[in-house]
């Protein structure tokens, strides 16, 4: 994936007809981080405190299921990938391109949750298992196209 052009408006990218594919495959995974994991408090247990996780999980749930619609439409929008000689033109708003790190985040995080949240900084190893090692891929994959992102974004503003 790479940056082809870009005004104050609209980003292209081109994408290799497998890097597509990678990356339609992940978005449809949206989202990965838990419902739970958000907590308003990790220790307090008041009455308040409980109502107040509950509002977080149901405007949290909303965002996700608002989310999922629009990432779906993305996918399928003839108009957002044109086909090319070599592969595909991705076309994003700002927004868009802001709006799509917050899901790659998600599916990101969500994958390390599922790779039992390991600190790999403090040498903490990924124990990968049959149901786990997707998840190491898709949260790589993740990553790059964050990583693309967010340079394209950076180069743009800077």
């Amino acid at each position: 994936m790479k940056l082809i052009q870009a005004d104050k408006d609209r980003l292209v990218f081109h994408l290799e007809r497998r890097e597509k594919r990678s990356l339609c495959e992940i978005l449809k995974l949206y989202p990965l981080v838990p419902e739970a994991y958000q907590q308003v408090s990790k220790t307090a247990q008041s009455d308040a405190i409980k109502a107040s996780q509950q509002l977080l999980e149901e405007a949290l749930a909303a965002q996700r299921q608002e989310n999922k619609k629009q990432v779906l439409a993305m996918i399928n929008e003839p108009e957002r990938f044109q086909e090319t000689e070599s592969g595909f033109h991705f076309n994003l708003s700002v927004s868009q391109l802001e709006w799509l790190l917050q899901v790659l985040n998600d599916i990101r995080v969500g994958s390390w949750i599922a790779l039992g949240s390991p600190d790999t900084e403090k040498g903490e190893k990924i124990l990968l298992t049959e149901q786990t090692a997707p998840y190491l891929w898709v949260m790589e994959m993740a990553g790059y196209f964050e990583t693309v992102l967010l340079d394209a974004l950076n180069g743009k503003q800077g």
